[in-house]
């Protein structure tokens, strides 16, 4: 089968269409034929070597992806799904070597895979399943009280936005951080209080709760700078794996989206969720298999609203 990855680490340019083993559906595993993989940040680790000593056991190619959407070709023995052949899924991947998102058919445990969004075509249910669980699963360990406040900074972006989506269903007060072109966007997305983004974002915040926001989610990665704005005891989510002694009692949470990569539950809420229109699925652009490289290259020069999707 055909996939998207590279043979020697590098640059966009370093992406191309490759050959791979055509995958079956184990024990426990639910087959899919991909349609459209979105792209991600950490999709350009898996292309420029920085997880190079997690990777290079596997042998190249290397291929990206952490989110994908399409049909379900075949259900291993065992497989705890109500899913048949034919449906239409979304799945989150944990790549590993040939096997990445961006892929023509992918076999993953069934605890990764759920229906796709009733109403939604298959670019547009890929945007969902990663960055979605990485904001349920922040949202999860702040474990905030409906009505409490809870910070979000990068609210313009995927992750951040989702973070402000799901906070308001739950429940919760959000404020959140983006430039002035983009308070509109987070506005629609929710946000109870937009201010303008910065290094010293932390007093806009604290002009909004002037004891602290209950909890923080991270999602432009400012690590300590934000500390002053998390009341004493508060919560701090970091998608980033960032480590310190945090003041005033507040507790660090690393978020790691693995943690839910077999969350059916969590999956298929995410999809009640949009279907209901508590979430949005936002897709920027879309690019061929061969047109990968352009997407990376997009994604790396910032600014980009919505997700890039490739389409298989």
């Amino acid at each position: 089968m055909r996939a998207v990855g590279v043979v020697e680490y590098g640059g966009p340019e370093a992406l191309r269409v490759v050959e791979v083993p055509d995958p079956v559906a184990g024990p426990g595993e639910v087959l899919v034929r991909v349609r459209a993989a979105a792209v991600n940040p950490t999709d350009t680790y898996t292309r420029n070597g920085a997880r190079r000593a997690q990777q290079e056991r596997f042998g190249p190619p290397y291929v990206p992806g952490m989110d994908v959407a399409g049909e379900v070709l075949a259900i291993g023995a065992g497989a705890d799904t109500s899913l048949q052949v034919g449906d239409r899924v979304m799945a989150i991947v944990l790549p590993s070597g040939s096997h990445g998102g961006y892929s023509e058919m992918l076999a993953l445990p069934a605890g990764s895979v759920a229906r796709a969004p009733r109403g939604t075509s298959h670019v547009e249910a890929a945007t969902l399943p990663m960055n979605g669980l990485t904001a349920r699963l922040t949202l999860d360990l702040l474990d905030l009280a409906p009505g409490a406040t809870v910070a979000v900074t990068g609210a313009a972006g995927a992750y951040g936005g989702y973070v402000v989506q799901l906070a308001v269903a739950d429940g919760l007060v959000v404020v959140a951080d983006a430039s002035e072109a983009d308070h509109e966007l987070v506005r629609g997305l929710g946000a109870h209080h937009v201010v303008r983004r910065g290094d010293d974002v932390a007093g806009r915040f604290l002009g909004v709760a002037p004891d602290g926001v209950a909890g923080l989610a991270d999602g432009s990665v400012q690590n300590e700078l934000l500390f002053p704005a998390v009341c004493d005891g508060g919560g701090f989510a970091t998608v980033r794996g960032f480590r310190a002694d945090a003041p005033r009692g507040i507790t660090i949470h690393e978020v790691w989206v693995r943690e839910y990569l077999e969350h059916h539950d969590a999956l298929d809420r995410l999809r009640q969720q949009a279907e209901d229109g508590e979430l949005s699925v936002r897709v920027a652009a879309t690019f061929p298999a061969d047109g990968a490289g352009e997407a990376h290259r997009l994604l790396e020069a910032g600014g980009v609203r919505g997700r890039l999707v490739i389409e298989l």
